[in-house]
C-alpha cells in the first residue's frame, strides 16, 4: 500500500471516529457536555472544540503547500483560531455541522495529494511564532495523531458519563487481504 493510500485510510478513520464520538456526545445534555472533568481542555465540548481548533490551524498551514491552495481554500479562508482552548462553537449541534464539513475537506484534501507532494518540506510558524521546516508527510501523520490523542480523551469522558462509543480501533477499517 502506498503512503498516500494509508493517509486516505486515516482520513476515513478520522471521519468515522468523529461520527461515532459526536453521536455519543449528542446523547448527553448540555450541562454534561460542558462539565469540567479535568481533561486537558476541561469538558467534552471543550476537547471537541480543541480538536477543531488544532485541525483548523494545521489545515491552514497545509493550505500553503503549492499543491493544496485549491483543495483547502475554504479552510484557509476561515478566521484563524485565537487560542488552543478557544470555544469556537458553544453548542454541539453547530460544532457537529462544522465537524462534518471539516472532515469532508480533509478527505478531499488527502485525495488530491500525490506521493511527490508528500515528500516536500513545509515551512511554517507554530502558534508561538517559531519557524519550522518539516516533511509534509510527517506533519500529516502528526495531524491525524493529534486528533486520535484527543478523541481518546473524549472517549474516556464519554465513558465516564455513561456513553460507550463502541469499537475505536483503526483495525476495523483495514480490509482483509485474500490469501495467495
Amino acid at each position: 500500500m502506498e503512503f498516500k493510500q494509508q493517509l486516505e485510510l486515516l482520513a476515513s478513520y478520522n471521519a468515522w471516529m468523529n461520527a461515532k464520538v459526536y453521536e455519543a456526545a449528542a446523547r448527553l445534555d448540555a450541562r454534561e457536555l460542558a462539565r469540567d472533568s479535568g481533561a486537558f481542555f476541561g469538558s467534552v465540548l471543550g476537547t471537541l472544540n480543541h480538536i477543531v481548533v488544532g485541525d483548523t490551524i494545521w489545515l491552514q498551514r497545509f493550505a500553503t503547500h503549492p499543491a493544496c491552495g485549491l483543495t483547502l481554500r475554504e479552510v484557509a479562508d476561515l478566521p484563524p483560531p485565537a487560542a488552543l482552548d478557544q470555544l469556537l462553537f458553544a453548542d454541539l449541534q453547530s460544532l457537529t455541522t462544522h465537524r462534518v464539513w471539516l472532515d469532508e475537506q480533509i478527505i478531499q484534501w488527502i485525495a488530491g495529494l500525490t506521493e511527490s507532494d508528500l515528500e516536500q518540506v513545509l515551512h511554517y510558524r507554530n502558534t508561538r511564532g517559531i519557524a519550522a521546516s518539516k516533511r509534509y508527510a510527517s506533519l500529516i501523520l502528526h495531524f491525524f495523531n493529534h486528533q486520535t490523542h484527543h478523541r481518546g480523551q473524549v472517549s474516556t469522558l464519554l465513558q465516564q458519563a455513561g456513553e460507550d462509543i463502541g469499537v475505536t480501533d483503526l483495525l476495523a477499517l483495514i480490509p482483509d487481504e485474500t490469501a495467495v
